[in-house]
């Protein structure tokens, strides 16, 4: 059996799918991002950043759940200004993750990744402004 071939592979850190593991939203709630128009803004998330809509409604306004790995998020025509929110995702396979969306069609140019310290810890961390004005903090322990 090859090394990596064993069941638990994916346990270890290493050149394995990048996976969002948490979500914060900006304003305390990731299930509530606005958006000014929710067709115009699914397509980016679903075809660059790789989230797939797990459900949609019209109530109380159009809004729609969003998946990906280990979270979730909802974008909604609440009203609220995208300028203002968004989300940090914790990541696993930061470098990978960040090749992936540039493959999709993300277009960031970037030489090194940014290192901020948030409670004592490193993160190797980009970030993602989305079409729609929210902007993405994606970060990895270092």
């Amino acid at each position: 059996m090859e090394p990596d071939a064993s069941p638990d592979a994916n346990a270890h850190h290493g050149p394995h799918k990048p996976a969002l593991e948490k979500v914060f939203g900006y304003q305390g709630d990731n299930m509530n991002l606005p958006v000014r128009d929710l067709a115009e803004a699914l397509p980016f998330y679903e075809s660059v950043l790789g989230f797939r809509v797990t459900s949609r409604t019209d109530t109380p306004h159009k809004s729609a759940v969003l998946a990906r790995d280990d979270v979730q998020m909802q974008l909604a025509e609440n009203g609220g200004d995208p300028s203002q929110d968004g989300c940090a995702f914790h990541v696993k396979g930061l470098e990978s993750l960040f090749a992936e969306f540039n493959a999709n069609g993300l277009g960031k140019k970037i030489s090194t990744f940014d290192v901020e310290q948030h409670g004592g810890v490193g993160w190797n961390v980009f970030y993602v402004v989305a079409p729609d004005g929210l902007c993405y903090w994606f970060g990895e322990r270092q």
